[in-house]
């Protein structure tokens, strides 16, 4: 009996654990950014468009979202607020890279 409360209480854990989406939240600006190249700049943009990708996934109504709204609805407004930080910085961090590509001239 005590096994079987065990292992729910696992479960329980695993699904809300899974349920959560953490997309990185990017710093905007950094001490090194004038000594990115236009390779480097263009590379930081190509994660920047992942880390989109993955912070919409906790803004959306999938499965592991309605999965944690049932066992622990906390836990879907905690996925919305961090997926809006995520893209805002992603954001910005955008607008950054890009300005600093206009400024060294690089073409992609």
């Amino acid at each position: 009996m005590i096994a079987n409360k065990q292992f729910s209480a696992c479960m329980l854990a695993f699904l809300l654990a899974s349920g959560c989406v953490s997309p990185e939240v990017v710093t905007t600006r950094s001490v090194d950014d004038g000594n990115l190249s236009c390779e480097d700049i263009q590379a930081q943009l190509v994660q920047l468009e992942e880390i989109k990708v993955e912070a919409e996934k906790g803004r959306t109504a999938s499965g592991e979202n309605i999965a944690a709204a049932i066992l622990f609805w906390p836990a879907v407004i905690g996925n919305a607020t961090n997926a809006k930080q995520a893209i805002e910085a992603a954001n910005a961090r955008n607008d950054v890279l890009v300005a600093l590509a206009e400024k060294k001239r690089c073409r992609f």
